[in-house]
């Protein structure tokens, strides 16, 4: 027969799950509907974005013959090479659009875009490969405009 042991005096803490379910009880009751498990709760009130960061206007078309999607964090510039618009402008930038969404680009259509420019360490990599470095660098600029030019980017900046 094993031999019995003490138990702790400790307060022993509650597991994970039920702290879960005591929380989820708590949060039902102040908004008198129960929790759906990933649901966002934001504050009251309107979320102002990219608050005091330049963004600028710009006209793109798609010269390609099929959609063209570009997502919400695309360094604009590198985007794909059958959108033109005028790169130079969009250097450093992305769309102006909420974070996990993108812009779709019909054949032969012209869309107005709007551009943010990039926050954090303003450093871009990969995409096309025409960037690589810092965005506030002006020979990385001139680099990468030269680069979508010999490397067929559509638009201003480019060759088409």
């Amino acid at each position: 027969m094993p031999k019995k042991t003490k138990r702790s005096s400790a307060k022993r803490q509650k597991s994970p799950q039920k702290t879960v379910r005591s929380l989820a009880a708590v949060i039902k009751a102040e908004l008198g509907k129960p929790v759906v498990p990933g649901e966002i709760l934001a504050a009251a009130g309107e979320v102002e974005a990219f608050n005091g960061r330049e963004t600028r206007e710009l006209t793109v078309k798609n010269v390609a013959d099929r959609p063209i999607q570009v997502g919400s964090h695309c360094h604009f510039f590198e985007s794909n090479h059958a959108l033109t618009f005028d790169r130079a402008q969009a250097f450093g930038f992305r769309l102006c659009i909420p974070a996990g969404t993108a812009v779709r680009f019909e054949p032969g259509e012209d869309k107005r875009v709007t551009v943010v420019a990039l926050a954090g360490k303003r450093v871009a990599y990969g995409i096309n490969g025409l960037t690589e470095g810092s965005l506030d660098d002006a020979q990385v600029k001139a680099r990468a405009l030269s680069l979508a030019g010999t490397r067929g980017f559509s638009g201003k900046g480019g060759v088409r």
